[in-house]
Order: C-alpha cells, then sequence, then structure tokens
C-alpha cells in the first residue's frame, strides 16, 4: 500500500523525516556509515518518502516494491497479514544489494503501541512470525508478549528478521529526533532512559541488537544548520 503523507504543516517525526531524507539526506547518510562499515563506498538512495512522490510512505508489499525485491511478496504474505509496517523511510544502496528501513520517532509518547488487529487468522500469524523472531534476536523471556505495549518496535524487528530469512543484506534503523520544537522536545538523555526500559521490558539487551539494528541520533539543529528548517 502506498500512503502519500501531504499535511499542509507537518509536526514532529514525519515533518523531520521529510525534511532530513529530502533535503539533507547526506547527514542521515554519514551516521548511518560510522555504523556500517561494509558499504564500500556506495551510495545510499533514499526512496521513501519523496517530495516528488507526495512524501508517501509504504507498507506490506508496496514496501517490498520500492526497495526493489517485489519478488518476496508472496512470502511476506505468509509470514504477515495485511496492514503490516508503515515505514517511515525506505532505502538501498546504489547498487541494489543493501536495503535500510527505517522507524523515526521525534518524542517518547510515540514509543508506546498495541496491536490493532482482531481477526483469528491474523493474530496467530502475528504471534508465530514475533515467537520466531524472539528466538532470532534471543529474547531473554520468550513469555512476553510483544503485541503489546512497543508493537511497532517489535513488529519493525519481526521484519528485519523476515529479510534475512531471505538472504538479503538489510539493516533496521530506529532514528530519533532530539530538541524538536515543533511538538514535545526530548533530549538525547530522556531518549536513552526511556530506550534502556523500552529494550529491559522486550527481554533485549544491547548485546541483542548489535549488527543490523540501530539506534541513531540527530539534533534537529543538525538538520536546520543543513537545511534551515
Amino acid at each position: 500500500m502506498r500512503v502519500p503523507q501531504l499535511k499542509e504543516n507537518p509536526k514532529g517525526s514525519q515533518k523531520w523525516i521529510q525534511v532530513l531524507i529530502n533535503a539533507c539526506p547526506e547527514l542521515f547518510n554519514n551516521r548511518i556509515r560510522e555504523r556500517v562499515r561494509n558499504l564500500s563506498g556506495r551510495d545510499i538512495c533514499w526512496v521513501s518518502p519523496l517530495k516528488k512522490d507526495d512524501f508517501a510512505e509504504y507498507r506490506d508489499r508496496a514496501f517490498l516494491e520500492r526497495i526493489g525485491l517485489d519478488e518476496l511478496s508472496e512470502e511476506l504474505g505468509k509470514f504477515w497479514p495485511k496492514n503490516g509496517p508503515q515505514w517511515d523511510a525506505l532505502g538501498k544502496t546504489s547498487d541494489g544489494e543493501t536495503f535500510f528501513l527505517v522507524e523515526a520517532k521525534a518524542n517518547l509518547p510515540e514509543l508506546v503501541s498495541f496491536c490493532g488487529a482482531t481477526n483469528k487468522n491474523s493474530l496467530s500469524t502475528i504471534s508465530d512470525s514475533l515467537a520466531k523472531t524472539q528466538g532470532w534476536i534471543t529474547c531473554r523471556n520468550f513469555s512476553i508478549d510483544w503485541k503489546c505495549g512497543f508493537y511497532q518496535y517489535a513488529n519493525r524487528l519481526a521484519h528485519l528478521y523476515f529479510l534475512g530469512k531471505m538472504k538479503k543484506e538489510a539493516y533496521l534503523i530506529f532514528l530519533y529526533f532530539v530538541d524538536d520544537p515543533t511538538h514535545i522536545s526530548t533530549s538525547c538523555e530522556e531518549w536513552n532512559a526511556a530506550l534502556e526500559l523500552q529494550k529491559k521490558l522486550l527481554g533485549l539487551s544491547a548485546k541483542n541488537l548489535t549488527g543490523k539494528v540501530m539506534d541513531i541520533f540527530i539534533n534537529i539543529n543538525e538538520i536546520r544548520a543543513f537545511h534551515g528548517a
């Protein structure tokens, strides 16, 4: 599904991810290169949210098509029901071999989410895929219900697991905007404290998340220095 994002005056994470990707992508790309050492000079190309594409965000089969992996659509349908994660940003390397999935947040309330599925079959599929993801990432407590509390975080991890299972080189980036003046300003210290608690409640540790999952913090003043937003 393609979901245009055409609010006249967006705020919070929606505003800043649009500015970052369209006006100063190198700020973001440089942060990624600091963490991903095997890019070997390859460019990172962002395919959403783009101004020329109505700042559209993508989910389900459409997100795979957007990054050039539409051949995985049938397998994704088995792994996750419709109305899966709607990605804040999607990117890939210039050779089309490495993929970047981005979930962006600008304030602490955005961290909390719950599974809204009601269909019995959908819930069964989601629970099964989350359980497999817990096993893959070596969750400390498999009795934790990942559908409650931090569901967005969990289902993003699940889709990273899916791409890895399909033998694709992918990275999941949780992007946190610091000191956003448009809605609820959140400091780096506040982010770190909340994220430490989040991971603990999910049965995760920093060791679980090394490699393919990364937290990146960008201060709004850095964006303004590049763009003047």
